[in-house]
């Protein structure tokens, strides 16, 4: 209806709000229930979403696993505006999901060919302020259709997102733990 997936963005934070420690590490903030089910969301999903600071600090597969096992590969979006990503990272994998790069008109050139070798689609866009516009990445993501999104990361990412309006859901998961402000 309005043009765009339905975006559902997870957040885990810990009791204390936070969803890093401050070196950045996000892995395991919450336990195996909770990571199951993410993965059942990902299983139902068309594709997941990660903005270019958690693919660099995590190197997440972006696959549904079930029992150790990969169960589904949703379609794989990085939001990397001047295409940091290495294209050795795991969510360029050759695995049979589509993989889509979001990024700027003036990306340079000399990294764009390697993520292109990969396989991966780059979608480029004009930015503003240096950032990718969300309203029209989730409109090219629709006409390529992606019906579902599940956004993964990071803060930066689904805090845009939730002030533009753009998440029908959000799903919060709370860890039973403090990481504190260092």
């Amino acid at each position: 209806r309005r043009g765009w997936p339905l975006v559902r963005s997870k957040i885990a934070a810990t009791l204390d709000g936070r969803i890093a420690t401050a070196r950045g590490e996000s892995r395991w903030i919450t336990g195996a229930a909770a990571r199951a089910y993410v993965h059942r969301l990902r299983a139902e999903t068309d594709a997941v979403l990660v903005g270019s600071k958690t693919a660099l600090a995590d190197d997440p597969a972006l696959t549904a696993r079930r029992g150790g096992r990969v169960a589904q590969r949703p379609a794989r979006v990085v939001l990397d505006s001047k295409l940091r990503v290495p294209p050795r990272a795991k969510l360029f994998a050759r695995d049979g999901a589509e993989r889509f790069v979001l990024c700027a008109t003036d990306a340079p050139a000399t990294r764009r060919r390697p993520i292109e070798a990969t396989g991966a689609r780059l979608l480029p866009f004009r930015a503003r302020r240096g950032k990718v516009p969300l309203r029209s990445a989730l409109e090219r993501l629709a006409s390529e259709g992606l019906g579902t999104l599940l956004v993964e990361g990071g803060g930066g990412l689904a805090a845009a997102l939730l002030a533009g309006g753009l998440v029908d859901e959000l799903l919060w998961f709370t860890a039973p733990k403090l990481l504190g402000g260092d």
